[in-house]
């Protein structure tokens, strides 16, 4: 597992398939595979939302 300083990585606009509106992610830390963790500091301007994101881990056991 690799933890960064914040500031040291570059913020990148978020996925739009999970947000309306303009939002931004600061990468934290991100694990190495097998694993997959990671965590992101999200800044949302003003009007900006989650779009209904899917859980998708529950949908191997519906």
């Amino acid at each position: 597992m690799q933890i960064h300083r914040a500031g040291t990585r570059p913020t990148q606009r978020a996925n739009p398939d999970y947000f309306t509106g303009a939002v931004r992610q600061d990468p934290i830390m991100a694990s190495q595979a097998p694993a997959r963790l990671h965590a992101l500091s999200l800044r949302f301007e003003p009007g900006a939302r989650t779009a209904g994101i899917p859980i998708l881990w529950a949908r191997r056991y519906m």
